[in-house]
This record gives structure tokens, C-alpha cells and sequence, in this order.
């Protein structure tokens, strides 16, 4: 059996193929709030929150005009973002809702709250906060425990104020 990995692993960045490089860059910097910090030529973009490289990274070498996966095939289910309390993840959904981008869901799931939507290209991606960990739902024996559980959207966007 492999060693488990250090639990400070994190996943560092995602990079996402896209049809439209500008209308991706206006959904992830114009929308979400990331910054562009690099062009990479006319076909990619880097986009990170705060001073990082890169959190998110666009390209268009092989998708340039493409067509969304289609349904019912292999491929990235959703990208999640964590937001860092309540206030910060009410803000973005607000922005999300602003510009007229439907959500498909929300969920307390015990474990966190999040939102979900699809980004120009048909990707998924999740809107989250982590609720503290002595929060977590865990059945008798300690074992965490997971539910899908319904979110007011509605209270987290007055949080963002």
C-alpha cells in the first residue's frame, strides 16, 4: 500500500481548457474576483487570488471555438474555490447572481456550505466555506458524516453586506 500523503497537501492550481480565452478571463477575473497576473501570448491566461502564481490557469491550445464535454463523459466534474468565512463566499455569490449566472444547486453538507454553477464553458465549479471542524457532523463512533442538507443562499449574500 502507498504512504498516505502529508496532510499538508494541498491541490495548487487548476488548468482549465477553454473556448473563448476573454470570455473565460471575464467570468474568473470579472465575475469570481481573481486577478490576471499573466498573459501567456493570446492563448492563456494566469489568474490567481492575492500575490500566488497561479491559482487558475486558461488555455485555448486545444479548445480554441470548441464544443463543451459533452454530457455523459469522463472529465472534470466541478472546481472548488474556499472562500475564506461567510461574508467572503455571500460576496461572490452575489456577484455570480448579478451577472446573471444561474445556480444549480446550493447544500449545507455539515462539513462546509456551497454553492454550484457552471462557468462559460460549461465546467463546474463549487463556491465554498469550511465550518469549523468541531462543527462537523460525526456519527457515534466519531466517523465524519457528510448530508446534503438545504442552504439559505438568500442569509449568506446578506452576510456579504
Amino acid at each position: 500500500m502507498t504512504s498516505p500523503l502529508p496532510p499538508e497537501t494541498r491541490i495548487g492550481h487548476v488548468h482549465l481548457k477553454t473556448a473563448d480565452l476573454d470570455r473565460a478571463i471575464g467570468f474568473y477575473a470579472g465575475v469570481l474576483g481573481f486577478s490576471v497576473v499573466q498573459n501567456y501570448g493570446e492563448r492563456a491566461a494566469f489568474l490567481a487570488a492575492g500575490d500566488y502564481h497561479h491559482h487558475i490557469g486558461l488555455n485555448t491550445w486545444e479548445s480554441l471555438g470548441g464544443p463543451p464535454p459533452a454530457p455523459g463523459t469522463t472529465g472534470l466534474y466541478h472546481t472548488a474555490f474556499l472562500f475564506p468565512d461567510r461574508a467572503s463566499l455571500g460576496a461572490a455569490i452575489k456577484r455570480v447572481m448579478a451577472a446573471g449566472i444561474a445556480l444549480d444547486g446550493a447544500a449545507d453538507h455539515g462539513v462546509s456550505e456551497a454553492v454550484y454553477l457552471q462557468d462559460p464553458d460549461g465546467n463546474g465549479v463549487e463556491l465554498y466555506r469550511d465550518k469549523p471542524q468541531a462543527d462537523w457532523p460525526r456519527d457515534a463512533s466519531g466517523k465524519l458524516k457528510m448530508v446534503n442538507a438545504p442552504l439559505n443562499v438568500a442569509a449568506l449574500i446578506a452576510e456579504a453586506g
